[in-house]
Formats: structure tokens, sequence, C-alpha cells
């Protein structure tokens, strides 16, 4: 018992409990967010100003906190890049570069190859259809990868209320859909920190989104 609450006072604090080494972030990873930052340049989150690097930092950030290791957090900060920056040239790159598990990561978080992308329903069927045989690696990156951004949809939202589904391919409906998905084949795993805050964040979006068809309701002025 004097092991847990020690462990879980550790925890607390943002140290690593008594036998657990702290995670070593090298050269490697430096040289990832350097990349990461160049073939993103100019780019930015959807309908904002910030730039997109902060979203790539945050699911870093989210799989570090969950105990990932150095690989996996460079391929956090790589999982859009071949989407985004180049395709299937890029994903070669990230491997020279940065390894095969670090390539295999990013191209298991990847739902487009090509530009323009494929339809938007039909490519997102397609990945889902992908993470149920992915290897346990690319799922918590992917998972994430969803966190951070069903999060940041929440944000928006209580800034904008039902605006913010314009920006989506999706709509309003294609979107909650694709999260609400996502998270039901996450929770086929095992749980882990990340899955329990995406699940935490999808029903809060859902909740929002309900509340908004509540006539005399208006989620943007809360």
């Amino acid at each position: 018992m004097k092991r847990v609450a020690a462990k879980r006072q550790a925890a607390r604090r943002g140290k690593p409990a008594s036998g657990q080494k702290p995670i070593n972030l090298g050269p490697r990873f430096l040289r990832a967010f350097l990349f990461a930052a160049e073939k993103h340049a100019g780019q930015a989150r959807k309908a904002s100003s910030i730039p997109y690097i902060a979203h790539l930092m945050g699911v870093a950030s989210l799989v570090l906190e969950a105990g990932g290791d150095e690989d996996l957090a460079i391929a956090a900060l790589l999982h859009d890049v071949v989407e985004d920056c180049g395709g299937g040239p890029m994903l070669r790159e990230v491997r020279r570069r940065f390894g095969s598990r670090v390539a295999k990561i990013v191209d298991g978080c990847t739902d487009a190859y090509t530009f323009p992308k494929p339809p938007w329903r039909e490519r997102k069927e397609t990945y889902i259809r992908h993470l149920r045989d992915a290897d346990e690696d690319t799922r918590i990156v992917s998972a994430a990868d969803k966190l951070n951004n069903v999060r940041s949809i929440l944000s928006d939202y209580r800034e904008v209320g039902e605006f913010v589904w314009s920006r989506f391919s999706g709509g309003r409906e294609g979107t909650l859909w694709y999260y609400r998905t996502l998270l039901d084949e996450f929770l086929r795993s095992k749980s882990n920190r990340i899955t329990r805050e995406l699940k935490l964040a999808v029903n809060e979006l859902e909740i929002l989104s309900e509340s908004s068809n509540v006539p005399g309701s208006h989620p943007s002025e809360a």
C-alpha cells in the first residue's frame, strides 16, 4: 500500500515513481521537432491563425504524458507530415531520417497520400477500418491526435457555438459520427490515459451539441 501511495504521489508531482526512469528525449527528438516545424511552416489550424506546429506539440505532449517513449513522441510530431506535406516520398524521407518504427506509426496515422484528397466520408471510413488492425503504437498516437482535435473543437464551440461545424467537411453530423466511431474503436483495446480523456471529451462535445437544439438554449453565449 505504501508503494502504491508513493507512486500516486510522484505522479501528482510530475516525477517518475521509484524504479521508473524518466523518458530520455535526445537529439533525434529535437531534429524531429525542427523537421516538423520546417515542413508545416505557413500552415495553421482550421479557421485560425494558430500555427499548425501547436497541434503537433500538443499531440506529442499527450503521448509523453501517457508514458510514450521517444519514438512515439517523434511520430506524434510527424503524424501529419505525410498527409499534408508530400505523400509517399515524404514517408520514405521520414523512414530514412527517423527509422522504420516511427515511419510505420506515421504511415498508420495517415488517411490520404494524394492531393486532392479522396472524398471525406470515404476517407474516414477507410481510416477507421484500418485502425482495427493497427498496432498499439499507432493507436496511441492516433488517439492522442483525436483527443487534441476534440479538445480544440470544444474550445472553439464555447466561443462560436454551432458555427464551428462550418469549418469541417463532415459538418455537424459527420464530425460527431467520426469522433464517436473512432472512440468506439479505440475502446476495443484496453483503456489508457488518452482513451479515457478522449471519451470524456467526445461525450462533452455531444452533450454541448445536443443542448444547442433545445429551444431557448444559446451555447455560444455561455
